[in-house]
């Protein structure tokens, strides 16, 4: 982890939620067991890191032989997990330095759940704490994954990143290696930096609102083993820094570095107060008697409780749709563009027409008249409403029957009507 963060930036409130229910709406309908990541094998695979940093000039430094030993090592593997892995290059001012990424085959590639810690040391020693501790519970988390026969409904992926210790070099580089659309499909990131402290607190990450459902849920479980937890701050101290920037939601667990630890908090977490969490932090005693075993087994339980719940989460049937044959509205009714829900053209009302004149021929009607009350023949005829007609392509409508109909138009009215009154002037 970098150096930035003061001492009181780890005073933060008591955390609390509600149990998360694998099996509700946001999880997958199958029960999940959480798993017990064993500790032994992540205390094997520090064993490594030490043995590493030994024959390598006592560190796992980004440009040193150390790092890339320890890239090599890890990406074997999980290569022989069965995980599909990628040794992913980058220069920096300390020379070349690599991520290695590896990605469970199975699960909706639509939405990712991924998982990281920093692989590199600094040059001052082995940095078996910072961080062989996240990167030894990330990999065990990945390996137990692996065997354990889960099918994951999500996508399951796991960064180691150089260069941590040089600025975030690696993450930052990953991240912005990415296409946009690949970035909108990470669904979670939890990184765990940190979590072997020999005078450990127990620390959840509250630095990005995004997360606050992740958040809850690692406060929940460890909760649930009557583990006390306090909110902390991480700032961009770790390589969760680089999603975050993005909205990506974020998580992670620490148990302290140059932070010294209070008398309220050693009551309840054990050890010794008015002393650092990590007295060797960023120095050549940060070695493998550098730990507290019982802070790293909470924690890499608590990985693998998120993985394993997260992994079968349910993030929706996929993305929205697309391809060359999705139908997006071509013209929009009378419009003469694609609607995009602000702009293209409203198709207004036709404006209205004069009717003609009284005795016009050649004209459609285009609306009836309103019905009249029979009357007798001698008697004057109630006034009708004058029908609306416009002119049509010339031609004169075809006879109909005289009969006095409720419906005849103001056309064909006038005409018999003239006649009608020619006739009696005739007699």
């Amino acid at each position: 982890m970098r150096r930035s963060l003061s001492a009181a930036a780890l005073a933060a409130a008591l955390a609390a939620g509600a149990l998360v229910v694998p099996g509700s709406s946001s999880f997958a309908s199958t029960e999940v067991v959480d798993p017990d990541i064993s500790v032994t094998n992540a205390k094997a695979h520090l064993d490594q890191f030490q043995t590493i940093a030994t024959n390598n000039g006592g560190n796992r430094y980004t440009g040193r032989p150390g790092y890339k030993a320890s890239a090599d090592w890890v990406k074997a593997k999980l290569d022989a997990a069965g995980y599909t892995t990628t040794l992913q290059q980058f220069n920096t001012s300390a020379g070349t330095s690599y991520n290695v990424i590896a990605e469970w085959p199975f699960g909706d590639a639509n939405h990712v759940v991924m998982a990281g810690s920093h692989l590199d040391s600094v040059s001052s020693g082995p940095g078996i704490n910072d961080n062989g501790t996240g990167s030894a519970g990330v990999l065990e988390t990945a390996l137990a994954y692996a065997a354990s026969g889960q099918t994951p409904r999500n996508r399951l992926r796991f960064g180691f990143w150089g260069a941590e210790e040089l600025g975030l070099l690696g993450s930052k580089y990953y991240v912005n290696g990415l296409p946009a659309a690949e970035r909108d499909k990470i669904e979670l990131y939890l990184n765990f930096d940190m979590i072997g402290s020999p005078n450990p607190g127990y620390f959840v990450y509250n630095d990005n609102p995004a997360g606050n459902g992740a958040r809850d849920d690692l406060t929940t479980y460890f909760t649930s083993k009557s583990i006390q937890t306090e909110y902390i701050d991480v700032q961009g101290r770790s390589d969760h820094a680089a999603f975050r920037s993005l909205g990506i939601a974020t998580a992670g667990t620490f148990t302290g570095a140059e932070g010294t630890k209070t008398s309220a908090q050693a009551t309840k977490w054990g050890g010794t107060a008015g002393q650092a969490y990590d007295p060797c932090y960023h120095r050549s005693c940060d070695t493998i008697t550098n730990l507290n075993l019982t802070a790293l087994d909470r924690n890499i339980d608590a990985i693998g409780h998120m993985i394993w719940n997260y992994a079968q989460k349910d993030y929706g049937s996929g993305p929205p749709p697309g391809g060359s044959n999705l139908l997006v509205n071509p013209g929009f009714e009378s419009g003469a563009v694609n609607w995009t829900g602000t702009s293209g053209v409203v198709p207004t009302a036709r404006p209205s027409r004069p009717a003609p004149g009284p005795g016009r021929r050649g004209c459609r009607v285009t609306a009836a008249p309103a019905p009249r009350t029979p009357v007798s023949r001698w008697r004057s005829r109630p006034r009708r409403r004058r029908p609306r007609c416009r002119s049509g392509s010339g031609s004169t409508p075809p006879r109909q029957p005289r009969r006095r109909s409720t419906t005849r138009s103001r056309c064909r009215w006038s005409t018999a009507v003239r006649r009608r009154r020619w006739r009696r002037t005739r007699t």
